[in-house]
């Protein structure tokens, strides 16, 4: 005890000392008594004393973190290992995966070679751990560096003594853990989900601990493993000591924590123990219940079954679950019982399950998997828990999470084929497994409904039950699939003939489930959505195993694997056929498409005979099983029609959904196909007129095929006759011409996927790869069979790039058929096969039309489906077109030929499509005649009299006379005179021309007219096979339902019996429809046959004119009698006359279409009209001109308009003037922005940082150099002048823009009141004032009132003239001094000036308070006028920025049209007008007069600012306001004339200061020699010298900048260099100016290339007379012109500098040396690879709260890092996104988020989806990077966001905008 109390560190030592001797039982003994003490369980677990004391003493007496170090580099792992758990961003490389669930952490990845390899990123979902270094699950060529090299191998042995003190406290230390979580756990029942969570939460150091120690490397991990594997220290410590009472309790604890680990429950053990357990397999007999035979009692007992006892429950609780026992393997009665523990890590292993798997628990467990003892003895610990895990799942609340960590485990273990066969072998992996599968699904099993409900035996699971619905049987069946896809496992499974028979009945729990029974009468109240569980279940549960066992089936050698599994399928059909009580009708009115029985079966015989070369009939069952397996498909592939035709609707759309799915990519494969080869099996190998019959009464058309005109369908509605007989005959089609199992090869396969993909629609590359059906089976990757998805794709398609229409929808690139394969491989079967939608039928054959009308092959009507050749059959399967050679499709086809060509109702184009595309497929593929078949046979089939053979050929032209149908009495074709013997009179036929008099013998005919039916003829076949397949007469009597069919209630007319005369042959149908269809008569001239075969490929595409003609060809070239009988026909043949309807009804139905086509076309005509209606209206709308662009045509017309401007209103339509009272406005946004504030000089732009060195500094901005300069300014000059001397606005100045459009202002408040009250609107919020444009959407938020006048009085202000510029400047003097008289007088509030003042506070409204307040007093007068000018200097400037920083380009821009700068500068100069300019400070005079020298300043104010550090522009703006308007446009020049004056002198001061000192002086001398020169005033260098002597007069000046200039000027100087220095500086005013000119009084901009703006802008403006020859030099100077003495107002100018104080004026010349030039304002310079970006940003920490954030943003204007939606970053409840763009983009930011590869806009109080600038080499984009492919930045993309973001146009351009609550 005395230990306890000493210093841990030298306790530590003083022990490690004793333990290190020979003899150390005295350290033993202390040591063990010091852990008693420190160690006790009953101290609560959150004291951390005990934890230090472990890690001093394992420490042995050195520092905790030195001992880590110095294990760490004994690390001998050649694994990674690292573990992760959700969420983590990995690596997975199919090039280098040997196992599919291969990962790599990022630094390996990065770290190991994959150039040119298939990876890609993911974002792990369960967690997982790096394989790098682990050669069973990756090649080695993938590895990294480090675990190539495989440094682990060198590492010293480690020192005994290290790792000694570890060896002697981790056992106890763990024990106490465990003692902790048996103390800890109560039954769920009693306890809550919390208390878990406590314990685990007092527990989190310990465990920490524990994972801390594994991370220490190899070294530690041996010593942990020994630990937790050695079954003596487990023993020795387990129970606790005797006489120590906690442990007792504590273990007993533990006892009845296991007790119910078992499979069975004791309870149910005890039960079971009166039962003799009895071999075979027995149902227990429950009371009421029904015997549930699960295995089928004819199970073959083979050697190895006879060993198996099997546990049996004799009493069955009666309950609503029905349970069913399980056998128990004798093999492996340890799954039965309760678990037994004899180690450590068995016990860890069951608390971490009880607990339910704890993160850090597991983490700790995988951790250690790099040790290999550890992995084998942790798998078989695992293996051993696997029922238990299974149990403890489906008690779970949490099942979701459970289920993630259970694969996060399993996957580790299992996808190692070496542990998995070790398993296997030693553990019984697979009985496990399957018995575990059994177990689960049994405790939601319900009685099969299908077929014979009430005596039904079958059990099939429910699909509401929660272990369906919420997948919880997930990581059992994610582990079987893993398991199976090792060849090792695989064939021990396959050779287990006990365990396969186990698999069976698994299955057939699925088999039939979710059956839909059709609801007749009302609607169904509740829609279930059960049924996606049920396919999920099947794909999951049934289909990918049976995929992975495939995979192993591949070579001759595995031929009796697939004997066995198909045995054992049939065996089970069997059972199940008996359990379900089916003899050989389906029930009506029911379907499941749950069949996985059958889809096994039909997917092992389909691998057998591509693969194994076995023979398919050495398969297959006899005659009477075929029939029976062919039933349930085939009811599934009628259902499906029945679906489409509307007849299921009472349903709900949820059947529909159970339609899609079963055809859609993802499970096509596993279910429709199998279903459509099981059905080609069956009709190869059965008599195909049973097939054809069964088929043509499933679809329920049978009464249809009848050649009378009226007929009675008992169990159709007539609107469901044409869709049914539709698809009964596509069905058909597909069955006789699909190929996928029966011959194609794997690339033509998926060739044939890809064509008929593409052809629906064009399709990105991810959608494609996501459509193409790939073998479910992971192993086999994307690529069927050897050729490569990519290639197969460049063979097929071309790419289209992604275009751009700036602001149209972000595009991606697409891939689109090529020419020739809409030429040659368009199939519309694989089409029809593969929609999941039906419109994706039309727009394939729209795409297919549209290329035929493109490349000429078809240009009138509308094309036929193309007829494609098939690929040739496999020898197995040629049975299958007997189908096409039988006489019952030939009667069919017949018929409806028949039918067509009259016109019966209900026969569609559709339908003689499909009838001709049989023949075509019967005249291409011929049967091979065996000759011995030719003998008549014995019994008179009724269908033999019809055609003499089964040969299409020869039937085709084979005429038929007479036929006898049964008909309604009421039927046209009834005889009216009843006389039995028909006299030869003249007699009344219905058929008109056609059907010649009935002459001769009446009996004769009678006997020779041909009887047809369908089902009596199907009866008969089944009865014959029966009773030649089963010795007695199968004692099946059925009801005659002849008889029964057709007399249903209600009795209609009775049928009576009626003989038709035709003497028709198919080929004679053909051509008279062929007539029909061209609507000529002898549109076949007798010859034509010979002009076909002279060109024979004009064929292929075309309408059913072409389809008939080929299919005569054809006919023709294969049989001399067919081209006999077509010549023949062809030159006698006379046009059909329709009969002339005589009953009422027959009208009834014929114009029933044509009534519908009627309406149609009226309808088109209306939409027609109506359509443009509307395009004229949009075209008269959109040329509203805006107004002031209407006042300038109108200035430029020769005579004056005596008349206002008019507006047009786009709410109430009226045109008129706006007026004081009634004033118009235009529909503006109001913007803040801060563009113009993140420019810069240079015009690179800013690279966006992907290092830790790299960084970007605001300080040279627009914005900030302004900001420096204005507090520069404040601190030494008087506060109301500096005001006045710069703009603001840089950062959060208001943009104006408009659409153009105008409206009352009162219109605009009513139609507001409509947007409040319909809130149904919200993209925006009305309640801010936003709205959008009545007439062109355009986002808006205010309305800017346009001032009334006359367009008069513009022209005479307009007018030039001739005034000497000095009379000007006193005329400009004079109006300053008058406050300006607005037109409107401010006394009177009117509605106009109400108006002003709102939009004047929506202004201000517009952009946050910190832009306005630049003055020291906030919301003074002086503050207020500095931001209403800077609103006019920022919508200038932006206007420039849009031109391209130049007016160059001369032109009003897109922008000037949509310009609203006049409109806002009257009521800018409204608003100003309300402050006088304080004529003692006025400007003016210091601009234009040599002051008298007054030097009554006094010392405590401080001075104004000098001229020569104010900014020209701002000057000009302040005087244009605040002059009376409207302003003449002489005193406008004269303004600019005078400001440039001021202009040039800065240039001159700043270019100065450039100088060196040298250079000064010299260009002082040089030019005080030219002072008195007649123009000096004009030049520029007596201009300059002046400027140089007058600054030098005080040192300071010159002196300040001394040491940078010395630096900068290396360069000379020359006049050619000064010139254009001068003229680039007085540029930007330039600009300015010309541009105002042109909004205020409408003067053109004309264009000038580059090096001639200058000029160009200096003679618009009128500083320049306009030159003849412009060829000279223009020199910047000679615009200038001085109304007073140049050098007197230059020497004035340059004193207010020099008279500065020293303090001052060392920081003051800095303001000198300005430079007005600007670069265009850029986003960040992104870089290529996206892949930079991710990894550098995705776990980077931020600034702000230091840690990483879940969700990583960039701000891609200033490259800021922040949190999206960061709780962390959070201020006054805004988050930090929103924040950032409050700060930097006054409200509009644009981020990219890391995570997710997108960028999103955030606007105000809105944000919406950009989409992404970074593409894969595909053109796509992948949104929260689910692909994880390698993406590159798309320059155009990222051009066009740029622009829209200088332009302001976000709010116009994206339409998805939500508000984002300060949320994001």
């Amino acid at each position: 005890m005395a230990l306890v109390c000493r210093d841990k560190k030298s306790t530590a030592a003083h022990l490690k000392a004793d333990l290190n001797r020979t003899d150390n039982s005295s350290g033993v003994r202390q040591l063990k008594e010091l852990l008693d003490c420190v160690l006790d369980p009953e101290k609560p677990a959150a004291d951390t004393e005990a934890l230090d004391w472990c890690k001093c003493l394992i420490a042995g007496g050195e520092g905790f973190e030195e001992f880590c170090k110095t294990v760490r580099s004994y690390d001998n792992a050649t694994l990674c290992g690292l573990v992760w758990t959700a969420n983590f961003v990995a690596y997975r490389c199919r090039t280098c995966g040997i196992s599919p669930c291969m990962s790599l952490c990022a630094e390996c990845f990065n770290n190991g070679d994959h150039t040119g390899h298939d990876f890609n990123m993911f974002r792990s979902q369960a967690g997982g751990a790096c394989d790098c270094g682990d050669s069973n699950v990756m090649r080695e060529t993938g590895f990294c560096r480090r675990h190539r090299l495989r440094t682990g191998e060198n590492v010293p042995s480690v020192p005994r003594d290290l790792l000694l003190m570890s060896e002697m406290v981790l056992p106890r230390f763990i024990i106490c853990i465990i003692q902790y979580l048996r103390d800890g756990y109560t039954e769920p029942d009693t306890s809550t989900e919390r208390d878990l969570q406590k314990v685990l939460q007092q527990l989190e150091p310990q465990i920490s601990f524990l994972e801390e120690l594994t991370k220490m490397g190899g070294a530690m991990r041996t010593v942990l493993t020994k630990i937790l594997t050695n079954q003596q220290i487990f023993k020795d410590l387990s129970m606790g000591q005797e006489e120590n009472v906690y442990a007792k309790k504590n273990y007993e604890k533990y006892l009845s924590a296991l007790k119910n680990s078992g499979l069975v429950s004791v309870e149910e053990k005890a039960q079971s123990g009166a039962a003799e357990p009895t071999p075979g397999v027995e149902a227990g007999a429950g009371a009421g219940t029904g015997a549930l035979v699960l295995l089928g009692a004819e199970a073959p007992a083979s050697p190895d079954e006879s060993n198996k006892e099997e546990d049996q429950d004799g009493g069955q609780s009666v309950g609503q679950r029905k349970r069913v026992k399980l056998s128990s393997t004798a093999k492996d009665p340890s799954i039965m019982d309760s678990l037994k523990h004899k180690c450590f890590l068995e016990e860890l292993l069951f608390w971490t399950i009880k607990y339910e798997f704890p993160q850090k628990m597991v983490t700790f467990l995988l951790n250690m998997l790099p040790d290999q003892d550890y992995k084998i003895t942790f798998t078989k610990t695992f293996v051993q828990h696997y029922a238990f895990i299974m149990k403890t799942l489906m008690k779970s609340q949490e099942s979701d999470t459970m289920s993630n960590r259970i694969v996060h485990i399993s996957v580790q273990l299992f996808s190692n084929e070496e542990l998995a066969r070790h398993v296997t072998e030693e553990c019984q992996l697979l009985d496990i497994m399957v018995t575990v599968l059994l177990y689960m699904m049994e405790s939601c099993l319900i009685k099969s409904e299908l077929q014979d409900e009430e005596n039904s035996r079958h059990v099939v699971v429910n699909c509401s039950e929660a272990l369906l619905k919420n997948n919880t049987y997930w990581p059992l069946v994610s582990d079987f699939i893993n398991i199976l896809s090792h060849q090792s496992v695989a064939k021990k499974f396959l050779e287990d003939h006990s365990l396969l028979m186990l698999w069976m009945s698994f299955v057939s729990f699925f088999q039939g489930m979710n059956l839909n029974k059709r609801e007749l009468s009302e609607h169904v109240e509740f829609e279930s959505q059960t049924y996606y569980a049920a396919f999920a279940a099947e794909l999951e549960a049934c289909a990918q195993p049976m995929w992975g066992l495939l995979t192993h089936c591949k070579v001759k050698e595995t031929q009796e694997y697939t004997r066995t599994v198909v045995r054992y399928c049939l065996e089970t059909l069997q059972i199940w056929f008996d359990a379900i009580g089916f003899v050989d009708e389906p029930a009506p009115n029911q379907v499941t498409f749950h069949l996985p029985l059958h889809r096994f079966y039909a997917m092992f015989l389909s691998k057998a005979v591509k693969c194994q070369g076995l023979h398919l009939d050495s398969l297959l069952p006899d005659q009477e099983m075929l029939m029976k397996i062919m039933v349930h498909p085939l009811q599934i592939q009628a259902s499906l029609s029945e679906i489409h035709s509307n007849m299921w609707v009472r349903n709900g759309l949820q059947i529909k959904g159970q339609a899609m799915t079963y055809v859609q990519s993802h499970f096509c494969n596993s279910m429709i196909d199998p279903d459509i080869f099981l059905l080609q099996v069956c009709a190869s190998r059965l008599d195909p007129d049973y097939f054809i019959s069964s088929v043509f009464e499933r679809f329920k058309v049978v009464d249809l095929l009848t050649m009378a005109s009226v007929h009675q369908n008992a169990i159709l509605d007539g609107e469901h006759e044409r869709p049914m007989l539709e698809g009964a005959l596509t069905f058909l089609v597909i069955l006789s011409s699909l190929r996928i199992h029966l011959g194609m090869a794997d690339d033509e396969i998926l060739r044939a996927e890809m064509v008929s993909q593409l052809c629906m629609n064009d399709r990105t590359h991810s959608s494609l790869l996501d459509l193409i059906p790939e073998n479910p089976n992971p192993k086999s990757g994307i690529v069927p069979g050897s050729c490569s998805f990519e290639e197969m794709l460049s063979a097929v398609a071309d790419f289209k790039a992604p275009v751009f229409e700036p602001g149209g929808s972000m595009q991606q690139g697409m891939y689109t058929p090529k020419e020739e394969v809409w030429e040659k491989e368009f199939d519309p079967i694989m089409v029809v096969l593969r929609t999941v939608y039906r419109r994706d039928v039309q727009s394939a054959m729209d795409r297919y039309s549209a290329f035929l009308k493109q490349s000429g092959m078809h240009t009138t009507g509308n094309p036929w489906p193309p007829y494609k050749e098939r690929t040739p059959l496999h020898p197995c399967y040629k049975g299958l077109d007997r189908l096409l050679h039988c006489k019952t499709l030939h009667i069919v086809i017949f018929t409806l030929l028949y039918k067509i060509w009259l016109d019966h109702s209900n026969m569609s184009e559709h339908i003689l499509c499909m009838v001709l595309y049989l023949i075509e497929l019967g005249l291409d593929n011929q049967v091979q005649e065996d000759k011995e078949d030719e003998e008549p046979c014995i019994e008179e089939h009724c269908h033999d009299s019809w055609f003499p053979g089964t040969n299409l050929l020869s039937n085709l032209h084979h005429v038929i006379n007479y036929v006898r149908v049964r008909v309604p009495e009421t039927a046209p074709e009834v005889k009216r005179e009843r006389d039995p013997p028909p006299s030869t009179s003249a007699e009344a036929s219905n058929f008109g021309q056609n059907s010649r008099r009935l002459t001769g013998n009446w009996r004769e005919n009678v006997r020779e007219a041909q009887v047809f039916s369908l089902v009596a003829e199907r009866r008969r076949k089944f009865q014959e096979i029966i009773n030649r397949s089963s010795t007695e007469a199968s004692q099946v009597v059925r009801p005659k339902s002849s008889s029964t069919r057709w007399v249903p209630p209600g009795t209609p007319p009775q049928l009576v019996t009626e003989i038709l005369e035709i003497r028709e042959s198919m080929l004679s149908l053909l051509i008279k429809l062929h007539q029909k269809l061209s609507a000529k008569q002898n549109s076949l001239s007798a010859t034509w046959l010979e002009d076909m075969e002279a060109n024979p490929n004009h064929h292929a595409h075309g309408d059913g004119i072409t389809a008939i003609e080929r299919i005569l060809t054809k006919a023709a070239t294969r049989s001399r009698q067919s081209k006999r009988s077509i010549q023949e026909i062809c030159g006698k043949v006379s046009p059909p006359v329709a009969p002339k309807k005589n009953s009422p009804t027959d009208k009834k139905t014929m114009d029933k279409d044509e009534r519908r086509q009627r309406a149609r076309e009226r309808q088109q005509k209306l939409l027609a009209e109506f359509a443009s209606k509307q395009k004229s209206f949009m075209e008269t709308a959109m040329d509203v001109e805006s107004p002031d662009a209407e006042a300038a045509m109108d200035l430029g017309a020769s005579e004056v308009m005596e008349s206002e401007v008019l507006y047009d209103c786009v709410i109430c339509g009226q045109s008129g003037p706006s007026t004081e009272d009634r004033p118009t406005g235009l529909v503006v946004l109001l913007q803040a922005s801060s563009v113009l504030g993140h420019r810069y000089k240079s015009d690179e732009a800013k690279k966006l940082p992907t290092t830790d060195d790299e960084h970007i500094y605001p300080a040279d901005t627009c914005g900030a150099t302004h900001d420096v300069r204005l507090a520069l300014m404040q601190r030494f000059f008087k506060d109301s002048s500096c005001l006045q001397s710069v703009s603001i606005g840089w950062d959060g100045g208001v943009y104006v823009q408009t659409c153009g459009h105008t409206l009352h202002i009162d219109c605009h408040k009513s139609y507001m009141e409509s947007l409040r009250n319909d809130q149904v609107l919200q993209g925006f919020s009305v309640d801010k004032g936003e709205f959008t444009c009545p007439l062109c959407r355009q986002f808006a938020n205010s309305v800017l009132p346009c001032r009334p006048g006359r367009s008069t009085e513009v022209v005479s202000w307009h007018m030039p003239t001739n005034k000497k510029t000095a009379v000007l400047v006193k005329e400009v003097e004079d109006l300053q001094e008058q406050l300006g008289l607005f037109p409107v007088s401010t006394t009177t509030e009117s509605n106009l000036s109400k108006e002003m003042e709102l939009v004047i506070k929506d202004i201000k409204n517009t952009t946050q308070r910190k832009y306005m307040d630049y003055g020291k007093n906030p919301g003074s007068p002086d503050n207020d006028f500095l931001f209403m000018y800077s609103v006019a200097r920022t919508n200038l400037e932006l206007e420039l920025v849009h031109r391209g920083g130049n007016l160059c380009s001369g032109g009003a821009s897109a922008a000037a049209k949509r310009s609203c700068l006049n409109q806002l500068f009257h009521v800018l100069a409204m608003h100003m007008r309300l402050y006088s300019i304080d004529s003692a400070y006025n400007p003016w005079t210091r601009l234009t007069q040599v002051a008298q020298r007054s030097d009554e300043c006094q010392d405590d104010e401080r001075p104004e600012v000098p001229m020569l550090f104010r900014d020209c522009p701002s000057l000009l703006i302040i005087f244009v306001l605040t002059m009376p308007q409207p302003l003449r446009k002489e005193h406008f020049i004269c303004l600019v004339r005078m400001l440039y004056n001021l202009q040039y002198t800065q240039a001159l001061a700043a270019l100065s200061a450039k100088f060196s000192p040298e250079e000064r002086r010299a260009w002082s001398t040089s030019g005080a020699l030219n002072k008195n020169a007649f123009n000096a005033e004009k030049s520029f260098d007596a201009l300059l010298s002046h400027v140089i002597s007058e600054l030098s007069k005080v040192k300071t000046v010159y002196d300040v900048n001394a040491e940078e200039t010395s630096m900068q000027s290396s360069c000379v100087w020359s006049p050619q260099s000064i010139e254009y220095s001068l003229q680039r500086f007085c540029l930007p005013y330039l600009r300015l100016s010309c541009l105002l000119q042109h909004h205020l009084y409408g003067d053109n901009l004309s264009g000038c290339p580059d090096e001639e703006e200058f000029s160009g802008l200096a003679g618009c403006l009128g500083l320049l007379a306009p030159t003849p020859q412009p060829s000279n030099p223009i020199y910047s100077a000679s615009c200038l012109d001085w109304t007073v003495n140049a050098f007197d107002l230059m020497t004035q100018w340059c004193s207010e500098v020099t008279g500065l104080s020293d303090t001052q004026a060392e920081k003051a010349i800095t303001l000198l040396v300005q430079d007005p030039q600007w670069a265009s304002p850029h986003l960040l310079h992104l870089p290529d690879n996206y892949n930079i970006i991710f990894q550098y940003y995705h776990k980077k920490a931020c600034t702000a709260c230091k840690k990483v954030p879940k969700d990583p943003a960039l701000c891609l204007v200033c490259g800021a890092f922040v949190c999206l939606k960061g709780l962390c970053c959070k201020q006054q409840g805004i988050c930090e996104c929103v924040l950032h763009s409050q700060h930097c983009g006054a409200a509009t930011g644009i981020f990219l988020l890391i995570n997710a590869s997108v960028i999103i806009i955030i606007r105000g109080h809105r944000f919406c989806l950009w989409g992404s600038v970074y593409l894969d080499a595909h053109g796509e984009e992948d949104r929260d990077l689910r692909r994880g492919k390698p993406l590159f930045l798309c320059v155009e993309r990222y051009r066009v966001l740029e622009q829209q973001w200088v332009w302001h146009t976000f709010d116009h351009i994206n339409k998805r905008w939500g508000p984002h609550y300060n949320g994001l």
